[in-house]
């Protein structure tokens, strides 16, 4: 099971084929497939006609929740690239590097703590907890797998994220990083059997250029 994965909100429905108006609501319903995580989006109709009755019911579901389509503004100009802690994360997760699984998850919890991800489930694979995370403007989704950091490997873990912001993943050009406001409460663990990531402080990041 590969438990690093993002999923992209489709531009269609997936059961009907008709694509999506800019402000349409959609329902969403996430599978377990063994070897991965499959995503299905559809349209109110195909929602009423075809899957609101026993859904859930459906072998391997995880997770379902209801969105708004937002149609994707025209692309920006070519501008000087900025790593953020979000960019960061897609690229750790395309790597799915083990090595790198910690430095993942606190990147997720930051970007939750600022409200750029969303906790949408949690549920667990193969004896360890993994966590569905929502971006909301994209509808993305993201699942993180839980290390279970402990207190003495949180400096460490921190270290090695504010190093992969300046300096960018090995082998490439080292980006121009993007500040990060640090939250404002103090850094807690969460035990294994509490049932949200735990809040952990941002790693200093250099501001920006």
């Amino acid at each position: 099971m590969n438990d690093w994965n993002i999923q992209s909100r489709a531009h269609q429905c997936q059961a009907c084929g008709k694509s999506y108006a800019d402000k349409e609501p959609y329902h969403t319903l996430l599978f377990d497939e063994k070897k991965d995580y499959l995503r299905l989006d559809v349209c109110e109709t195909c929602w009423k006609g075809q899957y609101s009755q026993g859904a859930n019911e459906r072998k391997g579901f995880i997770s379902y929740w209801q969105g708004v389509y937002e149609a994707p503004p025209p692309a920006p100009p070519e501008a000087i690239k900025r790593e953020t802690a979000e960019t960061l994360l897609r690229k750790l997760i395309e790597r799915n590097d083990p090595q790198f699984t910690a430095a993942a998850f606190i990147l997720a919890v930051m970007l939750e703590r600022k409200r750029l991800l969303k906790v949408k489930e949690q549920h667990q694979s193969e004896g360890r907890r993994v966590f569905i995370y929502e971006q909301p403007k994209t509808g993305d989704v993201f699942t993180i797998p839980d290390p279970q950091l402990q207190l003495d490997q949180l400096e460490e873990v921190q270290h090695d994220v504010a190093e992969l912001l300046e300096h960018g993943l090995p082998g490439e050009a080292a980006p121009v990083p993007a500040a990060l406001e640090p939250p404002a409460s103090p850094p807690t663990v969460a035990s294994p059997d509490h049932s949200a990531p735990p809040a952990v402080p941002a790693p200093a990041e250099p501001a920006a250029a």
